[in-house]
């Protein structure tokens, strides 16, 4: 795909460091004029979190892409679930965690190296609602604000599919006593199905925070250790 030299710039701009962002765009505004010189004025300096993000996609698109796939095929097999297939969502769902601790040490690695140290909780869940989502926000590359998971609404307007019922009957027929009872079971089966996979989106998003936050308290534990270590040689 060819990139016109205004696209070009706008990334550069994006992948370049935080605390340049401003100086950078107004010298890329200064060099153009119209539109496009209102446009470079327009952009928004990204929030430290997105900043981060968007230096995973540009440094380190392996992480980034694996990310994205790894949540389009869990959203898949959910969708799959719902629809009465066969999916397994448990290992989907592992993959996913495992992209997203991934994508969130190398954020944290590309921002350190210019002393930038974005938030792992909000991290976690701005890579979880991207590779999630069913469509772009912000171009990738260019996120400037933190994005939190929409969870199980994202499956919204997914229709649950339930098991083929017998032909309809001749009117004034009534179903075997049978039959009726297997269709509400498999109504019960569906209703069971969709209350488990909001059980798990929640849960998911339970245990990234608390994951976090063990990787926050044994940053700070590691740091205190080392502080200690250094006052006993002294």
């Amino acid at each position: 795909m060819i990139v016109s030299p205004l696209e070009s710039s706008i990334d550069t701009l994006y992948r370049g460091p935080l605390g340049d962002f401003v100086s950078a765009r107004t010298a890329l505004a200064r060099t153009l004029k119209g539109d496009e010189a209102k446009r470079v004025k327009a952009l928004q300096k990204p929030a430290v979190v997105a900043w981060a993000v968007n230096q995973v996609y540009w440094q380190a698109r392996p992480v980034y892409d694996r990310l994205i796939k790894s949540g389009g095929a869990l959203r898949a097999a959910q969708i799959a679930a719902l629809g009465g297939r066969p999916a397994d969502v448990r290992g989907a769902g592992e993959s996913h965690r495992k992209a997203i601790a991934s994508a969130v040490k190398d954020a944290q690695r590309l921002a350190a190296s210019h002393a930038v140290h974005p938030n792992s909780d909000a991290l976690s869940q701005t890579f979880e609602a991207l590779s999630l989502a069913t469509s772009a926000v912000e171009p990738a590359g260019r996120l400037t604000k933190p994005m939190s998971p929409a969870g199980f609404e994202a499956l919204a307007g997914v229709t649950v599919k339930a098991k083929p019922s017998a032909p309809a009957r001749q009117e004034g027929k009534r179903k075997p006593e049978g039959e009726i009872k297997k269709d509400a079971s498999d109504r019960q089966r569906q209703a069971e199905i969709t209350k488990a996979l909001a059980s798990v989106a929640q849960a998911r998003e339970a245990e990234a925070s608390a994951r976090s936050d063990w990787e926050r308290r044994k940053r700070d534990l590691d740091a205190a250790e080392q502080n200690l270590a250094r006052l006993q040689r002294s």
